[in-house]
């Protein structure tokens, strides 16, 4: 690993537990410098701690994703400034899944969803790819769905928020990818974590019938995000990439 890899930096929303908290421990153990960042401190110290306990080099700046953007845009600056005055990466990953229909979403549920899920990455590109793109130099990825692609009668904002997230990314990447700046999706299928904890068994049930034969791991979602933030991938633009044990390809009903 080069010294340049060694000091290389990323922000990673919602990475205080399941894909979010495994994306920032496998970045910090490739040498990356990892701002840690959501609304539950205690869980953003013992991510943090974790990481710097392995060897690595993490930071915790708390943030609301819901907040207005000009919140949104000084949570930016100082995620920037916690990395050390500027930023190589970004991962979109926190989001809010309302498991109800459509009937029986609030308000609340439908405005916080729309701001985590779709306003928050908005303005946090805006901010920070710019920058980016103003070095030459940086990479931004979008974890999407596998649950963008089909209709699903209980979660069918957090589906149409992912397939919009999936769209901007590609957009992002006509706009900023010839400025050096590469912007790809990686979108999981059924994924263990803590988030579905309780529900294991429906979890098993849905990819019991896929090539794979069970859920993902928070762990093989971050080991391709690794990939695609890396050098390897330099050729990688506004693609999004299925890591989701073929439930997307093979799903017949």
């Amino acid at each position: 690993m080069t010294s340049a890899e060694q000091t290389r930096t990323v922000l990673i929303t919602g990475s205080t537990s399941g894909i979010g908290a495994a994306t920032a421990r496998t970045l910090a153990a490739q040498g990356w410098r990892v701002v840690v960042t959501g609304r539950d401190r205690n869980r953003g110290a013992a991510v943090v701690a974790d990481i710097e306990g392995n060897g690595g080099n993490a930071v915790f700046v708390p943030s609301d994703l819901t907040s207005p953007p000009e919140v949104l845009r000084a949570f930016a600056r100082a995620a920037a400034e916690a990395a050390g005055g500027r930023l190589d990466a970004l991962v979109h990953n926190a989001a809010l899944c309302p498991a109800v229909d459509t009937v029986r979403l609030t308000d609340t549920d439908l405005e916080a969803t729309l701001a985590v899920n779709v306003r928050a990455p908005h303005v946090l590109t805006a901010a920070l790819a710019a920058l980016m793109a103003a070095r030459g130099h940086g990479a931004i990825v979008v974890i999407g769905s596998w649950m963008a692609h089909v209709g699903h009668p209980f979660v069918g904002l957090y589906s149409a928020t992912k397939a919009a997230e999936i769209q901007l990314a590609r957009s992002w990447a006509a706009e900023f990818g010839p400025r050096g700046v590469r912007v790809n999706t990686v979108s999981p299928g059924a994924t263990r974590t803590p988030i579905n904890a309780a529900d294991g068994d429906v979890i098993a049930r849905m990819t019991a019938g896929t090539p794979a034969g069970r859920p993902g791991t928070p762990e093989e979602i971050a080991d391709a995000v690794a990939w695609v933030l890396s050098e390897r991938a330099g050729y990688l633009h506004g693609a999004e990439i299925a890591v989701d044990g073929g439930i997307t390809a093979t799903r017949s009903g």
